[in-house]
């Protein structure tokens, strides 16, 4: 081992201590690449604007979705986005660049059974949880960079998200792993409680409304770059 792979290791033990040796993520590289920014595997953090970068593919042209993001080996049949990066990896990005995360749109356990209670953020909380996010792809020479929910329209309303808040939750682990990559599930629409970041506008519990806005999505295997920022409430 390197001492590159020898320090991200090191990161893993500091923010993930659930983790064992066989569980640990693919240690293959972490560099500074500029004055502000450091590649973990395929994900580019700054660590000025906070933003995450990770390559993606269109996964889905048409159809109802309750994901947005899935690993390759996730719910492809129902997410908008497939990519090849690690949700392990991809929430110690978020982690090292002090995203906090919130059980807001969780309802708390009681003696292994759902309650109605949802979980109570702090206003420290709510503010470091949220996010937005944007899709960056070439179009005739051109970049282009908008904000994710434009490609998802409400079938009933055949309005697109209106919202742009998106919340994470950083899930959590069972038996010693962590429970998005063992799933493949990173951004969710209908909420769940085992992926990364949720969707938290209008008929987030609703899994029949949500489908791929055919008009403006790109084809299937489109590459293109996935974007989270903070959502900077005021």
């Amino acid at each position: 081992m390197n001492v590159k792979q020898g320090f991200l290791g090191f990161l893993v033990f500091l923010f993930f201590p659930h983790l064992n040796g066989e569980e640990a993520p693919k240690l293959t590289s972490f560099k500074k690449i500029s004055e502000n920014e450091y590649e973990l595997n395929q994900i580019i953090l700054n660590q000025e604007t906070r933003e995450i970068r990770f390559p993606a593919l269109v996964n889905m042209s048409e159809g109802l979705l309750e994901f947005l993001i899935v690993h390759e080996h996730g719910a492809v049949h129902e997410s908008l986005f497939r990519t090849s990066v690690s949700p392990l990896d991809l929430n110690l990005a978020l982690t090292l660049l002090k995203y906090q995360p919130s059980k807001e749109l969780y309802t708390v356990a009681e003696n292994g059974s759902v309650s109605s209670e949802i979980f109570t953020p702090t206003e420290e909380q709510k503010k470091a949880s949220r996010v937005r996010i944007e899709v960056e792809w070439e179009s005739e020479g051109n970049r282009i960079s908008i904000p994710v929910e434009s490609w998802v329209i409400h079938d009933h309303a055949q309005k697109s998200m209106s919202s742009p808040e998106w919340v994470y939750g950083g899930s959590d682990f069972y038996e010693g792993r962590f429970i998005p990559e063992r799933t493949g599930e990173i951004v969710a629409i209908y909420t769940k409680d085992s992926c990364l970041i949720n969707y938290a506008g209008v008929d987030r519990d609703d899994d029949t409304v949500w489908k791929v806005n055919s008009k403006k999505v790109p084809p299937i295997d489109t590459k293109l770059t996935l974007k989270i920022f903070p959502l900077n409430i005021p």
